[in-house]
């Protein structure tokens, strides 16, 4: 019984010190003072940001890349059997921004192939801005947010370093190592927020890579219609 009584108190200390060391995420951005607040509501409102555009532009290339797989055949019909209003037709019902490049081109049949080329190369910069649309967005947030967590953390610091040279260099270790690991979230958070945004926006780009290369893919699959002998 007397091992077991001198046991517990051990046991109680270990636990308590155990307890102590334990600091929540939420516990570290409040520690952290005003400027690490504001620093932090700063990256969340970048990533919500991030998040936002990354699901909206996903959604649109999505859809931008849907098309039947009979449509060029469809218009290759109609253009050879001389159907344009058909061909145009089937274009504006199709949504997409191989109908809309389709479209330019048919309602230029007639005149000289450069003509026709200049405008389908006019139209599918149209549709590449749209597509990109809000995508230097996600690269600058990519490279901001870091920068701004790091710069939490350097404000920490020199407040940190700042009540040490108050105190006359008596100030507590324990207290300055808190200061110091506490301003260092803004710098996790910084990165993590730059670090979603970099890899949205990178997928971004892959994405929006395959349908420009559909789409040039069928503009050059027009132009090879309208060069076939009739």
């Amino acid at each position: 019984m007397n091992f077991y009584q001198e046991l517990e108190p051990a046991v109680d200390a270990t636990a308590a010190m155990s307890e102590e060391k334990t600091l929540s995420v939420i516990d570290l951005i409040v520690n952290g003072g005003t400027g690490s607040i504001v620093i932090i509501a700063v990256l969340f409102v970048l990533l919500f940001v991030a998040l936002y555009i990354y699901f909206e532009r996903i959604f649109a290339i999505k859809a931008a890349s849907k098309i039947d797989k009979n449509f060029m055949n469809q218009i290759r019909d109609h253009v050879t059997n001389g159907k344009l209003e058909a061909a145009k037709l089937l274009c504006a019902q199709t949504d997409s921004p191989v109908a809309r490049l389709t479209e330019k081109g048919v309602a230029r049949i007639g005149k000289p192939l450069d003509d026709i080329n200049t405008a389908i190369e006019n139209a599918g910069t149209l549709e590449v801005y749209k597509l990109e649309k809000n995508v230097s967005v996600l690269a600058t947030v990519a490279g901001a947010a870091p920068m701004i967590g790091f710069l939490g953390t350097v404000i920490g610091m020199i407040l940190a370093f700042h009540e040490m040279a108050s105190s006359g260099g008596q100030a507590e270790m324990g207290s300055l190592a808190s200061g110091i690991y506490t301003a260092m979230t803004t710098t996790v958070a910084g990165l993590v927020v730059g670090i979603i945004a970099y890899i949205g926006y990178n997928h971004l780009v892959n994405r929006t890579d395959k349908v420009v290369h559909k789409m040039e893919a069928n503009a050059v699959e027009f132009l090879d219609l309208l060069n076939e002998p009739i």
